[in-house]
């Protein structure tokens, strides 16, 4: 079974994908308050134009959470049903599907960037799961270079990230895409335990399987099942833009 939200304009200016990927969440805050108050398209706008967007930066350095190795801090959400499928999520208005996903602010646990995470992208709270487990360290993956900003600093080349296997003790009606005014995911389906692996964009595929493998005994105490054919495919278009 799948879900959507009403349908969304894409050419509405507040569903723009941001350009600023790879800063957290009140790093970018920070910046629309430093601007003066621009809105959201202002600055995507400005954006195309390095030179306005001089003198525009956050209040606080300390709030731009990357490594010295250039990857920043993430949690990447494993959501499963009774059935063990896992929750499948297609990116606003574009082809490619993912996992939940968000960046740790520097004042939050990676449980708590869980819940908020959790909250923002598919509108579950805390009494709709139940946590299973998580990976164990820092899974990484690096940007392809097209999509590294090489004017930002801090540079961020890359992800690295600590995902939760969660179970839903929620119903179908809780999931909302739409609690924010820049929407992640314009629709949701559950799908077999591997199928992420095959599906993702391919510069995640290596550190899906790594946690899929990890957290499948959690899940498939009786053992996990077994892997489709691998494929290979790439799905570049809808990584454009937005976050990775």
């Amino acid at each position: 079974m799948s879900g959507s939200v009403k349908k969304i304009d894409p050419s509405d200016n507040k569903y723009r994908p941001s350009r600023f990927a790879c800063l957290p969440r009140n790093a970018f805050l920070a910046t629309i308050r430093a601007s003066g108050g621009k809105s959201l398209f202002e600055l995507h706008g400005a954006g195309r134009h390095r030179k306005d967007l001089a003198g525009i930066r956050p209040v606080n350095e300390k709030i731009r959470v990357i490594d010295q190795d250039g990857f920043r801090p993430n949690i990447g959400i494993i959501l499963s049903n009774d059935e063990r499928q896992l929750l499948w999520a297609r990116r606003l208005s574009r082809s490619g599907w993912q996992f939940p996903q968000g960046g740790i602010d520097p004042d939050e646990t990676p449980e708590q960037a869980l819940y908020r995470e959790l909250r923002e992208e598919i509108g579950l709270e805390a009494e709709h799961v139940d946590i299973i487990g998580h990976t164990r360290g820092w899974l990484r993956y690096r940007l392809p270079p097209r999509f590294i900003r090489r004017h930002s600093q801090p540079l961020c080349i890359g992800q690295k990230q600590i995902y939760y296997l969660l179970r839903f003790t929620g119903e179908e009606y809780h999931f909302r895409l739409d609690t924010t005014s820049s929407p992640e995911f314009d629709r949701w389906r559950w799908v077999d335990y591997w199928a992420p692996v095959a599906e993702v964009i391919y510069f995640k595929r290596a550190v899906y399987d790594r946690a899929l493998t990890e957290l499948a005994p959690l899940l498939f105490p009786e053992g996990p099942p077994t892997r489709p054919p691998r494929r290979r495919t790439r799905t570049l278009r809808s990584y454009r833009h937005g976050r990775h």
